[in-house]
């Protein structure tokens, strides 16, 4: 996933870029550049690597300018490298360009490019697309908003993208499609375009988030303007955004993730405050309070997500289906979204994403909506467009997840998911009285053990340290804790890049009980429940091919 962030007003550029790319690092990258252009001089820069190389790679160049663009790339066409990282530049060297996304026809665009002479430096979809802007504008002598539009009316795929003009140093050309694209509206026709509202809070908090196939003409002297890609005008809707600066910042942890472990007690206290009420026995979700009804009545849930979302789908449906009684299907949005499912007008889908903006979570709700279902979202972030998309839903109310893992998100979903199934469920009468009471008391008791846990830290990292050289891992689980045991998985692989798989505990023997042996770490979700005696069997299994055993109990 790509970062963008861009400036235009009456301050120096760089400073503002760099500092924006810092804030967007979470969304994981493999290079970084620049692009600032002072009076007529274009100047690009570009860094495979971290943001602090990009840095130290500029350090005594030309950094004036008070109109940039800035960028971090995650490598999808070409290799990470200091020709494929962005900006990328027209041949002639005037247009400049930042793109998130994927243009799917790139191939057959940048063929017929190389057959009127374009010359291509890099491997990137990205280049084909800022020359076919180049060449639409010198062959037809058109805007360089004209040129965009035009190009955009032929690309397949998504994109948000950003583009300069070293000829018009007073003019941003924004636009976007299945890509997220905010722009922040400054004092003083000073305007912020970033991939998300992060790097934009700490100048302006009246935001304007893109919708598909707008295209933003930001001027310094003629102020925004929003078109189409069919040139009709639109309406900019202007939003001001909650969130605060010190949710950014790492607040004394030594890095995000660290912060975001132990700012669950809050988010999942966040997300029931207001929700669950003990003294009077209820609960209550205002934001699908209209939808409660098709809820009870419905025949059949769909679960869409991907990665951590995904899992707390999965622990979604054990709930749905326990407490409420409605069969429930967990479907991965980037599958889902291809396989044309059958969906019907009876159906409700419910939509996963921390983020808001998750492209495959989003295409398989437009797709979902095109059959006629009911499509409620679960999301973190107010404003994005999964909210704008669904018919209803609740926000997670999490706070910014800055870290590249997902962790407080996952246990917000889980609790929104939790309350959604205890409320439809006690309203449908598929649980008693006492139990719906119960599971309440239970519910509103979780923020305080999630701090007893935390408060074990010191030992939980005796423990990492005996393991932490262990090439591979296994996780299992038995009912809620599958799910549990594939995040667990997902969570090892992505900050420690060790091998890890989850799997279902008595699957354990139809293929990984192979692989144990006393090299091999068992992590075992042992919870006592209603299928802890077998899970017991498991763990002797494991014992018996002398398998290293962690049970969290």
């Amino acid at each position: 996933m790509c970062g963008i962030v861009a400036y235009i007003g009456n301050k120096e550029a760089y400073p503002i870029l760099l500092k924006g790319l810092k804030r967007l690092e979470y969304r994981g990258y493999d290079s970084a550049g620049v692009a600032l252009i002072d009076k007529s001089d274009l100047n690009v820069f570009k860094h495979k690597g971290k943001v602090s190389e990009l840095e130290s790679f500029v350090n005594g160049k030309s950094l004036n300018g008070t109109i940039g663009i800035g960028h971090t790339r995650w490598a999808t066409h070409g290799l990470p490298t200091n020709i494929n990282a962005h900006p990328h530049q027209s041949e002639n060297e005037e247009i400049v360009l930042i793109h998130n996304g994927i243009i799917e026809n790139y191939s057959t665009i940048k063929e017929e490019l190389i057959n009127r002479g374009c010359i291509f430096k890099s491997e990137t979809d990205t280049e084909v697309l800022v020359q076919f802007i180049s060449e639409l504008k010198k062959s037809s002598n058109i805007s360089l908003f004209e040129a965009v539009r035009i190009a955009l009316n032929e690309v397949v795929g998504a994109y948000a993208i950003v583009v300069m003009d070293k000829n018009n140093p007073d003019q941003l050309i924004a636009a976007k499609n299945s890509s997220p694209l905010v722009i922040g509206i400054g004092q003083n026709n000073e305007f912020f375009v970033a991939s998300d509202a992060t790097p934009i809070i700490e100048h302006t908090q009246n935001v304007v988030y893109l919708e598909d196939e707008e295209i933003a003409i930001i001027d310094r002297h003629k102020g925004f303007k929003l078109k189409n890609i069919k040139n009709q005008d639109q309406n900019p809707v202007i939003q001001e955004i909650s969130m605060q600066l010190e949710a950014l910042e790492k607040g004394g942890y030594d890095h995000f993730m660290l912060k975001e472990i132990f700012e669950q007690p809050k988010s999942v206290r966040d997300s029931m405050r207001g929700r669950l009420n003990l003294k009077k026995g209820l609960i209550s979700l205002g934001g699908i309070k209209d939808y409660e009804k098709k809820l009870i009545g419905a025949k059949r849930i769909i679960i869409t997500a991907c990665g951590t979302s995904w899992h707390a789908g999965l622990v979604g449906e054990y709930l749905f289906e326990n407490l409420a009684r409605i069969p429930v299907e967990v479907e991965y949005a980037s599958e889902f979204r291809y396989r044309n499912p059958i969906i019907t007008q009876d159906d409700i889908i419910i939509a996963i994403s921390q983020s808001g903006e998750t492209a495959d979570t989003l295409a398989a709700i437009k797709m979902a909506k095109q059959k006629g279902a009911t499509i409620l979202g679960i999301c973190n972030v107010i404003g994005s467009t999964i909210p704008r998309e669904t018919d209803a839903g609740s926000y997670t109310h999490a706070g910014p997840e800055i870290g590249v893992a997902s962790t407080k998100a996952f246990t917000a979903q889980v609790t929104v998911l939790t309350l959604m199934a205890l409320m439809i469920g006690y309203k449908k009468g598929t649980i008693s009285h006492s139990d719906y009471n119960r599971y309440m008391v239970e519910l509103d008791q979780i923020p305080r053990k999630i701090e007893s846990v935390l408060k074990l830290n010191d030992q939980i990292k005796e423990i990492a340290e005996i393991y932490m050289n262990h090439p591979n891992a296994l996780y299992l689980g038995r009912g809620f804790e599958f799910p549990v045991a594939l995040e667990g998985a997902l969570k090892l692989k992505e900050i420690s890049y060790i091998h890890a798989e989850g799997y279902p505990a008595a699957e354990m023997k139809h293929g990984p009980i192979a692989l144990i042996d006393e090299e091999m770490p068992v992590i075992v979700m042992a919870s006592n429940g209603p299928l802890y005696e077998k899970l017991v069997s498991n763990i002797q299994e494991v014992k018996a091919r002398k398998g290293k055993i962690m049970a969290i109990v």
